[in-house]
C-alpha cells in the first residue's frame, strides 16, 4: 500500500488532479463553444433589433425578441448590412459579427465599421454599434437614427458597472430617454450628453442634446456620452453619402 503521508504522494496527487480537472474543463469549454458562439450571434441580433424598436417590451421592462425566432426576425427587419472601410462602403451579410472594440484599435484606414439599415412600418433606421469605457470596464451598445438624425432608440450594456448605479444604463427607463434626441444641428454633429443637473427628469426637451444622468453614476454617464459622441461621429460622413 502506498504511503500517503509522504510529500511525494501529495505532489503527485495534486498534479494528477490538476491534469484531470484541466482536461475536463478544456473538454467542457470545447464542447460548449459552438453553443456559446451561436448565442453570442443571437444576442447581437437581439440588441440591434431592440435599438430600432423591434422588441417585446412591456411597461417599464425591456424584453428582447426570443432567441428561437430572432434569426428570422433579424432577416425580416434588417435590409442591409454594410462595412465602411477607408472611405468605401460594401455590403456584407455578416457585418453584425464584426468586433467593434478590435476595429477601433486599428488605424483609421484599416478599420471595418459595421452599419445596419433596417426598415419598420415603411420607415428606414440606421443602426450604429458603439463601444466605450465606463467606470470599471467596457460599455457598448447600438443607436438607431432616422433620416433626420433623430434617435429612434438605443441599447446599452456593460461588463462591470456598479449594480443599482452605473449598471442601470441597460434599464429601460434610461434607454427610453434617448428616443427623440437629435445628434445634429443643421450640418454640425452635436451628439448627446448624459448631463448631471439637467433639470429635465422626464426628458421632455428633445432639442437640447441632453439626457438626465443616473444618480450616483457620473463616471458611467460620462462614459456613455463619450461612447456615443466618439463612435457615432465616425459614421456621419457615410450617413450623408447614404442620403440619410
Amino acid at each position: 500500500m502506498a504511503n500517503t503521508e509522504k510529500n511525494s504522494y501529495t505532489v503527485i496527487f495534486a498534479v494528477v488532479m490538476v491534469l484531470v480537472v484541466g482536461s475536463l474543463l478544456a473538454f467542457t469549454a470545447s464542447s460548449l463553444k459552438p453553443t456559446i458562439t451561436k448565442n453570442e450571434k443571437f444576442e447581437k441580433q437581439q440588441n440591434i433589433l431592440y435599438a430600432m424598436g423591434v422588441n417585446e417590451n412591456v411597461e417599464g421592462e425591456a424584453i428582447f425578441v426570443p432567441t428561437d425566432s430572432v434569426q428570422a426576425i433579424f432577416n425580416k427587419y434588417i435590409k442591409e448590412q454594410l462595412i465602411i472601410q477607408n472611405g468605401k462602403i460594401t455590403k456584407d451579410s455578416s457585418a453584425y459579427l464584426i468586433d467593434l472594440k478590435g476595429q477601433l484599435k486599428k488605424d483609421m484606414e484599416d478599420r471595418e465599421l459595421p452599419l445596419f439599415i433596417g426598415e419598420k412600418d415603411k420607415k428606414d433606421y440606421y443602426i450604429i454599434p458603439m463601444y466605450g469605457k465606463g467606470l470599471w470596464d467596457a460599455i457598448w451598445g447600438f443607436i438607431a437614427l432616422d433620416e433626420n438624425y433623430v434617435v429612434q432608440g438605443v441599447y446599452f450594456d456593460h461588463k462591470g458597472e456598479t449594480p443599482g448605479l452605473g449598471a442601470n444604463i441597460k434599464q429601460r427607463y434610461f434607454m427610453d430617454d434617448f428616443t427623440g434626441e437629435e445628434i445634429m444641428n443643421d450640418t454640425k454633429f452635436t451628439g448627446i450628453t448624459v448631463a448631471k443637473g439637467n433639470n429635465d427628469p422626464l426628458n421632455e426637451r428633445k432639442d437640447d442634446g441632453k439626457v438626465d444622468a443616473l444618480a450616483g453614476a457620473t463616471i458611467t454617464g460620462n462614459g456613455v456620452t463619450a461612447m456615443i459622441n466618439s463612435t457615432v461621429k465616425l459614421y456621419i460622413p457615410y450617413l450623408k453619402d447614404l442620403k440619410i
